[in-house]
């Protein structure tokens, strides 16, 4: 049981609003600059699969993500949390390797880097003091997925969250994969395009891999630091994700 001290004063809840803020909003820039350096319009990234690819693209990333809801989880019991660095040094090395091969092994290496994604999101929650086996918390590292991609123009991501001691169904979590599976793929999507940039497959698999552990670790980042606002500022988490959206601008 969480034991709750005195609710921190509006001055820092407003400053760690705004940084909240100001974390989401450098996010999708840096990925943007990362896929407009290694292959020039971003939005040009998805032509160059072949359309067999872009049409099972969906349900492969569903699949995906079914898999890495539980290996995630499962990885945890056998190598702790650790810094951010690490899992962006691996989902590197990962991209690098996965875009040596072209397309057939930047498909083959999709699910691991999937899996690896969902426990960076897992490590951010747990460094906002929440613990990734309960129920909820699992429900909403699977739900960051659901934030707008960097290559978006839709701001009305879904920055909602649920409470943890709601108890959460295998339904309700297979309705949530199926319903974040789209979102991932055109993320998703954007970075096996990239690995398929002529000469340039092991570095753009690297450098978008980079690009987007880093992404969703704020991300995370941001929907946990919202959650953890809530309880420290003893505020409605409604509330403060309408004030989130207001100050930026959504």
């Amino acid at each position: 049981m969480e034991l709750l001290g005195r609710p921190i004063d509006e001055t820092t809840t407003e400053a760690r609003l705004d940084a909240l803020v100001q974390r989401n909003a450098q996010a999708g820039n840096s990925v943007m600059d990362v896929l407009n350096l290694i292959g020039g319009q971003a939005e040009g990234f998805l032509d160059r699969l072949p359309p067999s690819v872009r049409m099972r693209l969906n349900s492969a990333t569903e699949e995906a993500l079914r898999h890495a809801a539980e290996a995630a989880h499962r990885s945890r019991e056998v190598v702790g949390d650790g810094p951010a660095w690490r899992i962006r040094a691996l989902t590197t090395a990962m991209g690098a390797a996965g875009g040596f091969g072209g397309l057939p092994t930047a498909l083959a290496e999709l699910p691991a880097t999937t899996t690896i994604l969902l426990r960076a999101i897992q490590d951010v929650a747990s460094e906002h003091g929440f613990d990734p086996s309960e129920p909820g918390v699992r429900f909403d590292s699977i739900e960051v997925f659901g934030a707008a991609g960097p290559l978006s123009e839709d701001d009305g991501a879904n920055l909602g969250f649920i409470g943890t001691r709601v108890t959460l169904t295998g339904v309700a979590m297979r309705a949530l994969i199926a319903r974040v599976a789209p979102r991932l793929a055109a993320v998703l999507g954007q970075k096996l395009a990239a690995q398929t940039v002529p000469v340039l497959g092991a570095a753009a698999g690297a450098a978008t891999n980079y690009a987007y552990t880093r992404y969703y670790q704020d991300m995370a980042h941001v929907h946990f630091g919202l959650r953890r606002l809530a309880i420290d500022a003893d505020r409605d988490p409604q509330e403060l994700v309408l004030a989130f959206r207001e100050r930026a601008g959504r």
